[in-house]
């Protein structure tokens, strides 16, 4: 059984930080630290007083403490981390990406009036669910240890949870509505034949890089050549002088060239085509 400091150091970054800025905004409403309503997403205030942060504020809220906080909170814990410990293993940029094009989705959607909701982290969250059980529709899944079911079935049995706690339904509607709507970009259109063209930006990928947490396979931002480099390629003989392997495009000659000190003006070039003997000649 690992510690608690075990397993939150164990989690996979960007989950991590959503679920602990989700935890700590409701955490901070608690000790009054803040008004919900200053955080929350009215287009009015948006457009017309230029309080452009509630487009991004709106989404860590889930609500004041309670059963309904506690399960969005373990849906991010075990959804969440199964998806990016599992379809976006070593793909952090994608899986951030996957969030902010939910929460893009999102906001568009709440330009119509009749699907606005002051915080929509709750359909963030639901989105989530949505595209897990996409991921895993063949897992078995038991809810409350009452049902059994596959994980294509789970939005929908967290649906039905929904109506039977009472919960508004439109929130989660509209996480399904935008866990399929990335979902049908990035698997389906592909696999009918479609042009695959949703693909991470670049930005993302510099955020991830300067983030420096997580991984991302075939990263189009180069890695800092600085970081982490034990050899550079150089040796030195006994008696002082700098020696470098012959390059496999040039066959090694017999040419000697006067040995140079080290620290002759080389202007940090590892390679120079040069080679030296032992005898310091």
């Amino acid at each position: 059984m690992s510690t608690p400091a075990e397993y939150y150091n164990s989690l996979p970054p960007v989950s991590k930080t959503y679920g602990v800025a989700c935890f700590m905004a409701t955490a901070a409403f608690y000790l009054q630290l803040y008004n919900p309503k200053n955080i929350a997403l009215k287009y009015e205030d948006v457009i017309k007083r230029f309080q452009v942060w509630r487009v991004v504020t709106n989404f860590f809220f889930l609500g004041p403490f309670s059963f309904r906080f506690a399960f969005r909170l373990i849906i991010i814990a075990k959804y969440g981390v199964s998806l990016e410990r599992g379809p976006f293993d070593k793909r952090t940029a994608d899986y951030l990406w996957m969030l902010m094009f939910g929460a893009l989705s999102l906001l568009v959607m709440a330009a119509i009036p009749p699907l606005r909701t002051p915080f929509m982290g709750p359909s963030l969250v639901f989105m989530m669910v949505y595209i897990w059980g996409r991921e895993f529709p063949n897992a078995r899944i038991s809810i409350y240890g009452v049902v059994s079911l596959k994980g294509f079935y789970l939005p929908w049995a967290m649906l039905a949870l929904e109506l039977i706690f009472g919960n508004p339904l439109l929130p989660a509607i509209l996480g399904m509505v935008a866990g399929h709507l990335y979902y049908f970009l990035t698997v389906l259109h592909p696999l009918a034949g479609g042009k695959y063209i949703f693909k991470t930006p670049l930005f993302v990928h510099k955020l991830v890089a300067f983030w420096g947490e997580g991984t991302q396979v075939n990263s189009p931002v180069p890695r800092n050549p600085q970081a982490g480099v034990a050899f550079r390629g150089r040796s030195y003989s006994l008696s002082g002088t700098r020696s470098t392997a012959p390059s496999a495009e040039q066959p090694e000659t017999n040419t000697t060239i006067p040995s140079e000190q080290p620290n002759a003006t080389a202007g940090g070039v590892a390679f120079r085509g040069r080679s030296y003997r032992l005898d310091g000649r």
